[in-house]
């Protein structure tokens, strides 16, 4: 049975968690990381010498770099689903932007969430939100923008390109609802996420 260490509270989890869930993978998983620790022994940095969540193991292989579970995944228990397409360019398409999310998008969401989420009213810094609302604004724009005419990011077909997406786009959503009320597409892609089974992993409360 795969194991994932990892809190579920982690948005990197999360990504795990969801895909096992649409690939019907049984699995088991323990809380580590946040207030759980664990991340820091000598045990667990045998296997993630980075310290951070999650890692998997599947039948002993240990992995870790949650894209890169998540492609693992869908490589070995998902070839009769449209998560990870078999066609190069569509898979390309779908992988551009689990990519996007990691180098563009989560830099200015990690501003916002850090401070509005994990700091106190006193710690927060509100000129980082700021920046990290006028960054995530325009590149959230350019997600809505190219859903005018799409269900999902890659097309009609749901893939792995939007679950890191779709993971933040929660946040997006909650913690900023000013911008992204004026999001159509967006809110609409947002609603097709929630009507999954398995995006419930995505709507437990923040922290």
């Amino acid at each position: 049975m795969l194991k994932i260490l990892g809190r579920n509270t982690s948005s990197n989890v999360m990504k795990v968690l969801w895909v096992c869930d649409e690939l019907g993978i049984e699995y088991s998983r323990e809380d580590v990381g946040g207030k759980f620790g664990k991340n820091d022994q000598p045990d667990y940095l045998d296997m993630n010498p980075n310290g951070l969540v999650p890692t998997v193991i599947d039948d002993g292989f240990v992995l870790w770099e949650s894209n890169v579970i998540i492609r693992y995944l869908a490589c070995k228990y998902g070839h009769e689903t449209t998560l990870w397409p078999d066609d190069p360019r569509e898979r390309a398409d779908a992988d551009r932007w689990m990519e996007w999310l990691s180098t563009t998008v989560n830099p200015p969401m990690f501003l916002i969430f850090r401070n509005l989420v994990r700091e106190s009213e006193e710690t927060r810094n509100m000129k980082e939100v700021a920046l990290g609302t006028e960054k995530a604004t325009h590149f959230w724009n350019i997600l809505d923008t190219h859903l005018v005419d799409r269900e999902f990011v890659s097309g009609s077909k749901f893939t792995l390109g939007d679950v890191p997406l779709g993971v933040h786009a929660r946040r997006w959503i909650e913690l900023r609802p000013e911008q992204a009320n004026s999001m159509h597409n967006l809110l609409s892609w947002f609603d097709r996420l929630k009507k999954r089974p398995a995006y419930h992993h995505c709507l437990i409360p923040l922290q």
